[in-house]
């Protein structure tokens, strides 16, 4: 999507940039102002005025970008009298679950991602695989257990398994 001549959510035409709306490819042309405090919007609560007309856009992304400063802003007056269709909402309470989720952290409290490697730092007997993962076993490629800040999911022995992220270490 090429950017705009105005901001999708205030209508400035000053200092421009396209954004990405996550977890979607979709963009949105916002300003200098719109860009710096979509994130955290109290600290400039007077700017999001201009929301009463974006949050009526046609565009997906722009609805998204107007749900999340409004929910934000803990704005449910605002948020009741959108109208989004199913899938746009979800794509908006997506980011907002993203930006609010607890970090998972590992023995000595290291955040851990999506992807990276860390070692079994004490014996775990594995329930209903009949083995037991050992102290020092390195576990590549972990994935993050969605709603559980507590758990990773991650491969030893051939086996996919869940561990308590308390007894890893990140490498």
């Amino acid at each position: 999507m090429s950017l705009n001549d105005k901001c999708d959510l205030c209508g400035s035409e000053e200092n421009l940039t396209e954004y990405k709306v996550e977890p979607k490819d979709d963009t949105v042309t916002l300003c200098d102002v719109c860009l710096a405090t979509h994130e955290k919007p109290a600290e400039n609560e007077s700017h999001w005025h201009c929301l009463n007309d974006a949050m009526w856009s046609e565009v997906p992304a722009v609805q998204v970008m107007a749900y999340r400063i409004y929910s934000r802003l803990g704005n449910q007056e605002q948020l009741d009298m959108m109208y989004m269709e199913d899938d746009v909402k979800t794509w908006a309470e997506e980011g907002l679950a993203a930006e609010n989720a607890e970090p998972v952290r590992d023995a000595n409290g290291n955040i851990l991602k999506e992807g990276d490697s860390v070692t079994i730092i004490k014996d775990l007997v594995v329930k209903g695989a009949g083995f037991t993962a050992k102290q020092g076993t390195t576990v590549k490629n972990i994935r993050m257990v969605p709603g559980d800040p507590t758990h990773i999911q991650g491969k030893v022995n051939g086996s996919t398994i869940f561990i308590i992220a308390a007894f890893l270490k990140k490498l």
